[in-house]
């Protein structure tokens, strides 16, 4: 049996939900209550789990999943979107060069499974929009790159790149090249930390931040929207057949 323990953030009245698996980096499940997605959260962890065996990390499949809630918060101003002034305990713990190396192992496996998925759709199906006021896969490819961008304002500027706003909008070549390329960057910026930013709160934009806190963020904002895009290419190839 693996416990793992859950940390979560709700709206006014236990209604918008983000659940955070802190011992999973970067897995998370949301919903429109608390109760959902708790619901989900058993479902998440066998999903992520299945993606990191998918990219020979040795885990157990077949183990029974049991979560424990350690921490819920309740205020905030951003409360079950990833509220950025919040700071959970295991956030402050200093974060060492090995774990940097997997949360960047991760984010790539991460930017090669959207590259697949992107790579199989035509440029209609990624400029379709499920409903009216739906984002498409190419706008959330941008919103996935503008975001992935602010966290790592954190830690300064990136040389060579655009301010933020910018990102997008001056982006040169195709959105996955783009991409790729600033991820690089980012990565140079990482790899780049030394001790003490690596295990040091810091004060970005009024708000408390760590760079476990940052990374988390990265990788769980990156695997939010992965799997958004994943189902949505499930649903456009269905529909296209």
């Amino acid at each position: 049996m693996s416990l793992y323990k859950l940390y979560l953030e709700s709206g006014p009245r236990h209604k918008k939900t983000m659940v955070h698996v802190l011992g999973l980096l970067g897995c998370i499940a949301n919903a429109p209550t608390t109760d959902d997605a708790l619901d989900k959260t058993p479902g998440a962890i066998r999903e992520f789990l299945y993606f990191l065996y998918r990219h020979c990390t040795q885990v157990d499949l077949e183990a029974p999943v049991e979560t424990q809630i350690v921490e819920h918060i309740t205020e905030g101003v951003w409360l079950g979107n990833g509220d950025p002034s919040l700071v959970f305990e295991p956030d402050l713990e200093p974060f060492s060069p090995d774990e940097l190396e997997t949360l960047i192992e991760r984010l790539e496996w991460m930017r090669c499974d959207m590259v697949d998925l992107v790579n199989g759709l035509s440029t209609a199906q990624r400029q379709e929009k499920p409903q009216p006021r739906g984002r498409s896969i190419q706008e959330i490819m941008g919103h996935i790159l503008e975001s992935e961008y602010a966290y790592m304002r954190a830690f300064g500027k990136l040389e060579g790149l655009p301010g933020l706003g910018s990102i997008v909008k001056k982006k040169e070549g195709d959105m996955l090249d783009w991409m790729g390329y600033v991820r690089e960057r980012e990565i140079e910026r990482l790899r780049s930390l030394d001790e003490q930013q690596l295990s040091e709160p810091f004060i970005h934009w009024k708000y408390t931040r760590t760079a476990r806190k940052v990374m988390r963020r990265m990788l769980e904002h990156q695997w939010e929207h992965l799997v958004e895009i994943r189902s949505m290419s499930d649903n456009s190839t269905a529909a296209h057949r």
